[in-house]
């Protein structure tokens, strides 16, 4: 039978919900149980799909083309399972489905409530995410819910999960709920009352917390954890401490070492080997003491929030511990970028040209795919940094004046880049749409194979066959991909049916390494191995990075050799 954790969060956002739920997946793993988690966010949108990155952050995209919340990204960095559909809904989507039962009469006529109609409906989208009557059933399927205790927009999950602790029964279903203890300077103490507060207001709805995660800056003093537990009726070993650290992957350690793991065992009557967290040591002694640095530019549209980036992020660092280095991205406002400033990117190693929509920055985007094209600089574009590529290629080398992508132009002599109404999806079905399409759902999704080219770079990284998660309306025209090839621009993979343009990239003896893509690689890397394209670009950067060495080195040589022949 499958086992829950719910996991709620208290006093703030932001706490690191998702790091928590996904860290003490990775030690129930380890201990040899199927785990899955599921997310549950508390907003309207059906999905964020149409979310500004600024509201949102990352969209995350799993195989079968669900776009997700960024917190499915750490899930599947932490462990093996692979998310799907299920595992994220929104209220959007449960009120969307209910609405749908409604319309087609399945309620017999009854007056549609929250109670229970809409509980139900999120208990069966917890259920099916677990998998339950099915053979991806797990062992334990932690819940996180979005949003913070107190909050009226979450209470319709708190409510769900409570019903159905209350079904499964006391030894099949626990309660972690992460708090906020904040430092008030003046005082010189962690203050223990929010997370007493948080406490009550989720004691009221009748869930009692089985574990408190107390998010400080710093441990939490004995005298605090004992404060806490008198307060909120959880037992002293049940208050755990999580100060801030330096890399996500001391979390699953820090859980571990104050008995997390072996109380929600002892919880839900679960008989394990002991925790074996040899791998995730390994991966911290790694990130302290790396062998270099390399240093990437990321010319992006969304700077100002981190999180808009966080799987490349992610990806960058994976592919930098299998190299041994660190690697330090700058992230820059495309904005900023101009024909005459542009060469301040010559003090990087590589640059990164992220995804994005919409007009703002694009010619920035242009200008950076132009300075790494004519400065040999390691260039890696994602999906709109590989059409900023081809857009820079046709209007400077195959001299198609003017070249553009529709999404930006739409009276552009050379629509390079423009929107496909066809495709066929990862299931076999095929897929249409036009300018008039909704925005969200719309788009190519999910992981899709392609063809690569033999004797190209992508062949030396993939192989054969190259299957990538994808999340973009628009693609490389490919009524125009003859002349871009005529002017050197290797077209090195393209899908199967349509012969969509899914990798660019300028020869070896031209550029050492310049790659455009349109899908998501950063959405299956893991610190385990990284990504065998980010491994190739950090590779790349160290190569760049060695070479300029060199090349500044040679002349201070040739100066002393001179000097020396003159004494």
């Amino acid at each position: 039978m499958t086992k829950f954790v719910f996991v709620t969060g208290g006093v703030v956002s932001s706490l690191g919900k998702g790091i928590a739920s996904a860290s003490l997946a990775a030690i129930l793993e380890s201990r040899g149980l199927k785990v899955t988690l599921i997310k549950l966010d508390p907003y309207i949108n059906v999905d964020p799909g149409t979310m500004s990155p600024f509201q949102h952050g990352e969209v995350f995209v799993t195989d079968d083309g669900a776009e997700t919340d960024l917190d499915l990204g750490h899930y599947e960095r932490f462990i093996e399972t692979r998310m799907k559909k299920s595992n994220n809904f929104t209220t959007g989507k449960i009120y969307q489905s209910v609405l749908e039962k409604e319309r087609r009469g399945d309620y017999l006529g009854k007056t549609v409530q929250v109670i229970p109609h809409v509980t139900n409906e999120i208990q069966e989208y917890i259920q099916r995410g677990a998998g339950i009557g099915t053979p991806d059933a797990v062992d334990v399927a932690i819940c996180e819910i979005g949003g913070t205790v107190g909050d009226i927009e979450s209470l319709p999950f708190l409510e769900a999960v409570r019903q159905l602790s209350l079904k499964l029964g006391p030894n099949n279903a626990a309660f972690v709920h992460l708090t906020y203890l904040p430092w008030i300077a003046t005082a010189g103490e962690l203050k223990t009352k929010p997370t007493q507060h948080t406490v009550q207001e989720l004691r009221k709805i009748g869930i009692q917390p089985d574990a408190l995660l107390c998010r400080a800056e710093r441990k939490v003093p004995a005298e605090e954890r004992e404060k806490i537990s008198l307060f909120t009726n959880v037992p002293e070993w049940g208050v755990i401490s999580m100060w801030d650290v330096d890399t996500i992957y001391k979390v699953p350690r820090m859980l571990h070492e104050q008995g997390l793991d072996g109380l929600i065992c002892d919880k839900l009557r679960l008989n394990t080997p002991p925790t074996s967290l040899k791998r995730w040591d390994a991966l911290v002694h790694e990130t302290e003491h790396p062998q270099g640095q390399v240093r990437v530019a990321m010319v992006g549209k969304y700077v100002d929030l981190s999180d808009s980036y966080k799987s490349v992020n992610e990806a960058l660092r994976h592919a930098g511990m299998q190299s041994h280095v660190r690697v330090k991205i700058d992230h820059i406002d495309s904005e900023t970028i101009t024909p005459e400033g542009v060469a301040s990117l010559g003090q990087y190693d590589a640059i990164l040209v992220p995804g994005g929509f919409g007009q703002r920055g694009v010619e920035g985007k242009i200008c950076t795919a132009q300075y790494a094209r004519e400065h040999q600089v390691p260039y890696l574009g994602i999906c709109l940094g590989m059409q900023v590529a081809t857009i820079e290629y046709a209007r400077h080398v195959a001299g198609l004046t003017g070249a553009n992508s529709t999404e930006f132009d739409p009276a552009t002599p050379h629509p390079v880049i423009a929107l496909i109404n066809e495709w066929k999806d990862a299931d076999g079905s095929i897929q249409t749409r036009d300018a008039n399409s909704d925005l969200g759902g719309t788009m190519r999704l999910g992981a899709q194979s392609s063809d690569v080219a033999k004797g190209t770079l992508a062949h030396s990284i993939y192989g054969d066959v190259v299957t990538e998660r994808h999340r973009h309306r628009y693609e490389a025209n490919v009524n125009y991909l003859d002349q871009l090839r005529q002017a050197g621009l290797v077209i090195s993979a393209l899908t199967q049916r349509e012969h969509l343009t899914e990798i660019v990239e300028l020869p070896q003896n031209v550029h050492p390494w310049y790659v455009g893509v349109q899908f998501h690689p950063e959405f299956k890397s893991t610190p385990w191995a990284g990504h065998p394209l980010f491994n190739a670009f950090i590779k790349a950067a160290i190569a760049h990075q060695q070479a300029q060495k060199a090349a500044s080195a040679t002349p201070a040589a040739a100066e002393a050799t001179h000097a020396e022949a003159s004494v």
